[in-house]
């Protein structure tokens, strides 16, 4: 109680909230005014611009690190595109920055009396784990499975999550004790609906890696030998795990934790079942980036 009062008289300190000299916070190099409502994730910087070849009255373009963004107008409205760099720890700097950006003061360093909801969308890559799921197909993430622990360092996780699917999950896959707990959390309603008509429904698994963490082995073997057919196999009602990917989970959790609409929708470029992929995928992800545009600025 003695913190939170703290907090509230003073704001918030400078060693919790690092803003440049330029006014601009500190990983992302955005400035608030540059925040656009509608805000598309990639992971990788070169796709950034990419997407903005779609944008018009295009305003900056910063650089930092695995950070650059842009923003510009799509169908009459501003989007900014950022990209993330990959794994669910870039998505925890991503995620608050960006609510700093719109809930916090930056003069005063207090959370504004009125709070603002963003329009979150990633756009991303990703493997089918189902036979039925082709290359070439976009999955929206209504579930995500964060394999990663991420969301289990904030308080309050067990309000956002589904514990009858976690504890089914963990009990049908054998879970590894050794692991982080993982958690389930649904993306934003809105988001859900603006692409029900246009994308395989997924359940989606956010993995910390590229190789073990997804069932990947080259001179190492897994802790669960089995993980990938066991998820493959899953089932929660008519809920099934459709695809792997390494962000999603943290975007989705983040957000719901803090009242933004935020999802994941990927281009499926490989089917883990068929141990089969497409390295010619950068034309899928260009549709899916023009339906993404579309979908969030109609």
């Amino acid at each position: 109680m003695g913190l939170t009062l703290n907090i509230w008289i003073m704001g918030i300190a400078e060693s919790e909230l690092i803003i440049n000299d330029d006014g601009s916070v500190f990983h992302l190099h955005i400035r608030p005014e540059e925040l656009a409502d509608n805000v598309i994730l990639v992971g990788d910087p070169g796709r950034v611009d990419m997407v903005a070849e779609y944008l018009d009255n295009k305003e900056f373009r910063h650089a930092s690190r695995e950070f650059v963004s842009v923003c510009g107008q799509y169908n009459g409205r501003r989007v900014t595109v950022l990209s993330t760099g990959i794994g669910t720890d870039n998505i925890d700097i991503v995620m608050n920055e960006l609510d700093a950006l719109a809930n916090i003061d930056f003069s005063t360093r207090e959370i504004k009396p009125v709070l603002k909801s963003l329009n979150i969308l990633r756009i991303g890559t990703s493997g089918a784990i189902q036979p039925d799921i082709p290359i070439g197909s976009f999955v929206f993430s209504h579930i995500s499975v964060g394999c990663d622990g991420l969301l289990n360092w904030y308080a309050g996780r067990d309000r956002i999550a589904l514990p009858g699917m976690e504890e089914s999950f963990m009990k049908h896959v054998g879970w590894d004790r050794h692991l982080p707990d993982p958690y389930f959390v649904r993306a934003g309603e809105d988001m859900c609906r603006r692409f029900e008509d246009c994308t395989v429904r997924g359940m989606t698994i956010s993995a910390s890696g590229f190789y073990g963490p997804q069932g990947r082995v080259l001179r190492m073997p897994l802790a669960m030998e089995d993980m990938v057919e066991k998820f493959e196999s899953f089932r929660f009602g008519d809920w099934r795990i459709t695809n792997f990917e390494m962000e999603g989970s943290a975007i989705a959790g983040i957000a719901a934790h803090l009242g933004h609409n935020a999802g994941t929708v990927c281009a499926i470029i490989a089917n883990r079942h068929f141990k089969s992929s497409d390295p010619d995928y950068k034309p899928i992800v260009r549709s899916l980036v023009e339906l993404g545009l579309d979908r969030l600025t109609r």
